[in-house]
């Protein structure tokens, strides 16, 4: 054990000792083990008929699958607002059934007045923070990306990136934003070759190689000293959502 002279106490005396954990490289042994195609689920967050957000996650979506991966592209048309329907909606149902499948995601939004949009934000919340004890993003890796109709902005992807983290997902370091995305985009709704498409090609790389690296240890990485501790009750109570 590495002693520090600075430190001459060091008891830990409010630990219970049953289980405080060392983490270490052997418990991490099981990364990479997986056989199976890693799982994606893309949303994107406009209704338009030429959405670019959605153009660009079917982008994204081509890139996965050619890295060999199974993937899922959700469409927003008809889902509820938050609150506005049982959970048992059909749409509703659909999105959390999608994530619950998903080892990884990726969200796409349009920025619209210097933030995300409505109908990415409303997808979000839709996802429960939990089910019961168990929370259905925990663990799970994201890249997050957004579209721009002026210059280049980061502010969705920033808030994306935020939220992200509240959902207790492991958000990749790379993002791509999109700046005039209409130029990007030919008559096909393919993405022109361009250093936006590359970057594209960059951030679906990376979530494929955080993905294969954390996914079988992914419960172990979102362990937490203080939810060992806690009850899978007051687990429940303190991250439901109905008593906000």
């Amino acid at each position: 054990m590495t002693t520090n002279p600075s430190l001459p106490d060091l008891s830990l005396p409010n630990i219970d000792a049953t289980l405080f954990d060392t983490p270490t490289g052997a418990r991490l042994s099981g990364a990479g083990t997986s056989s199976h195609a890693p799982s994606f689920l893309l949303l994107y967050g406009s209704l338009r008929e030429r959405s670019y957000s959605r153009l660009l996650a079917l982008e994204a979506a081509r890139l996965l699958i050619a890295m060999g991966a199974d993937v899922r592209v959700f469409d927003p048309a008809g889902l509820p607002l938050p609150d506005g329907a049982p959970e048992g909606h059909p749409k509703v149902r659909e999105l959390r059934e999608a994530a619950a499948w998903a080892e990884g995601m990726v969200w796409v939004s349009p920025e619209r007045h210097g933030a995300m949009t409505a109908v990415m934000k409303a997808q979000i919340d839709w996802i429960p923070l939990s089910v019961g004890a168990v929370r259905p993003t925990q663990g799970k890796t994201l890249a997050v990306m957004q579209v721009s109709g002026g210059s280049q902005s980061f502010n969705a992807v920033n808030q994306l990136r935020v939220l992200g983290r509240w959902m207790r997902m492991i958000t990749i370091p790379n993002q791509s934003s999109v700046a005039k995305a209409y130029l990007e985009f030919d008559d096909a709704g393919r993405m022109r070759p361009s250093a936006y498409y590359e970057r594209v090609v960059d951030v679906m790389e990376e979530l494929m190689k955080f993905t294969l690296l954390t996914r079988d240890v992914a419960p172990y990485l979102v362990d937490r000293y203080s939810e060992r501790k806690e009850s899978a009750d007051a687990l429940s109570l303190r991250v439901s959502q109905r008593a906000i």
